[in-house]
């Protein structure tokens, strides 16, 4: 492993420079007019895989965006880890709030960052945390000190919902066949703090149309006397939330999984400073479900929230308009044990049955996924836990998430493996926002950590 390792700190300014490169194709998957763009990422990643010792590397296509395969067999009766990341990134809007372009990667010092990080769109999310895996991977590989199977499944629509992802798993199915799937796309939770993220919400998204007229009216002609949907739907959208801030959609509570005040306690040991995350955030308060802690807000509990929300005339300038459409689109955070579907009929049928006669309702439900809880008992947790505390030399903390990865649950289901969540970004990274970035730091840390993982996973199979 010492060979590994000063190979890694050798080429880190290569490592560095062809992540750099990665992050310059947009590959927004959200988007049709980036299309060429997301493939020749697809390839890029591909090349990469075959530059760094891959066998058998393939960009299979899908109905919609492709899968790039590679794997690396060396012995049957040695473990498999099927590593699973994701190459598209999140649109850049708005582009006015980032301080260089999306797509111009830059490294900088920032609070959290001392020693530099990475600017540009998919720097976290998830580019430079699988390419994290594709250096240390061919580091092994130069220094022939691979301890294992090793796959990869590389997909271009995670941030759409991965909506091919199952319909490629289940038919190939063998060709994945593995012990445990690695997956870098969470967080630690500071760089002094490391952590292993042992549960994830599910997740139901929805867009909701509310009609009024059939074309926008003048409102000094009919306003007060037609239903304006914008009002409207600002007033559905408001009554989502009792005053404890509950959501109010009957039997949305029915499953919710019901975690031991033992555990809760524990959660909140983990270091966290409620004024330092206010002050972070430049707010003066925060808001949520009464009862409950921001640590347990953001990771145990349910939520509903509205991520966009239009309709009506927001041009330049004046245009008294009363609309004939309102938009807005709604994401729920799930925890274990809910099912998405049953909670988007919930929501569906809640929602229409609180419209007024006097507008027309109509929910479109996009993407979604099941929670998932990952044991702390099983090698590959423990082969996590001893490979960042190698790395980090500190001790090692389990953490619930609030985000969503669906495709852990998929894993499970189709594969019948569980997924280890070895990230190495921040929360503080602003994923999914203006200046996402990535700590040059956590990235050469994940480099280096994962070789680790191989080595102590499979030295515990044994």
């Amino acid at each position: 492993m010492q060979a590994v390792q000063s190979y890694i700190k050798k080429n880190q300014k290569r490592f560095l420079n062809e992540l750099l490169d990665l992050l310059r194709i947009p590959s927004v998957s959200a988007d049709p007019k980036y299309k060429k763009d997301v493939l020749k990422t697809a390839k890029a990643v591909a090349d990469h895989l075959k530059k760094a010792g891959a066998k058998k590397v393939e960009v299979c296509k899908t109905a919609g965006y492709p899968i790039v395969y590679g794997e690396k067999l060396i012995d049957k009766n040695l473990p498999t880890v099927l590593v699973y990341g994701h190459y598209d990134v999140q649109p850049p809007d708005p582009l006015e709030l980032w301080d260089s372009p999306p797509f111009e990667p830059v490294i900088k010092k920032t609070k959290g960052h001392p020693k530099g990080a990475i600017f540009a769109r998919g720097a976290c999310d998830d580019k430079g945390q699988v390419f994290m895996h594709i250096k240390a991977f061919e580091a092994m590989m130069a220094e022939d000190s691979l301890p294992c199977n090793v796959k990869f499944m590389i997909e271009g629509e995670e941030e759409v919902g991965s909506e091919n992802l199952g319909i490629f798993c289940k038919a190939n199915k063998k060709r994945l066949a593995c012990d445990v799937v690695l997956v870098s796309d969470t967080s630690i939770i500071a760089n002094n703090v490391p952590s292993v993220t042992t549960g994830l919400r599910g997740l139901s998204y929805v867009e909701v149309e509310v009609t009024g007229a059939n074309r926008d009216l003048h409102s000094g002609v009919y306003g007060g006397a037609v239903a304006n949907p914008i009002n409207i739907l600002a007033k559905m959208i408001a009554s989502m939330h009792d005053k404890n801030g509950r959501i109010s959609i009957p039997g949305f509570y029915d499953d919710v999984e019901r975690v031991s005040k033992k555990e809760r306690t524990k959660m909140n040991e983990a270091p966290f400073s409620l004024t330092k995350y206010k002050r972070d955030l430049k707010i003066k308060d925060v808001e949520g479900e009464k009862g409950y802690t921001t640590l347990e807000r953001t990771s145990i509990r349910p939520t509903l929230d509205v991520n966009g929300i239009w309709g009506g005339y927001i041009g330049e300038g004046a245009k008294t308009v009363l609309p004939s459409k309102a938009f807005a689109k709604i994401s729920m955070r799930l925890v274990p044990n809910q099912d998405p579907d049953k909670i988007t009929n919930l929501f569906s049928r809640h929602f229409k049955s609180i419209a007024p006669d006097s507008v027309k309702v109509e929910v479109r439900p996009h993407h979604g996924g099941h929670a998932a809880v990952t044991p702390t008992d099983t090698p590959e947790y423990k082969a996590a836990e001893m490979a960042l505390k190698k790395t980090f030399k500190k001790e090692v903390i389990p953490q619930r998430s609030g985000g969503s990865i669906p495709i852990v649950a998929l894993f499970e289901k189709v594969l019948g493996v569980k997924s280890i969540l070895m990230g190495f970004g921040l929360d503080s990274d602003d994923i999914h926002s203006p200046n996402e970035h990535y700590g040059v730091f956590n990235y050469y840390r994940g480099i280096e950590t994962i070789p680790y993982f191989y080595q102590y996973y499979t030295e515990l199979k044994k």
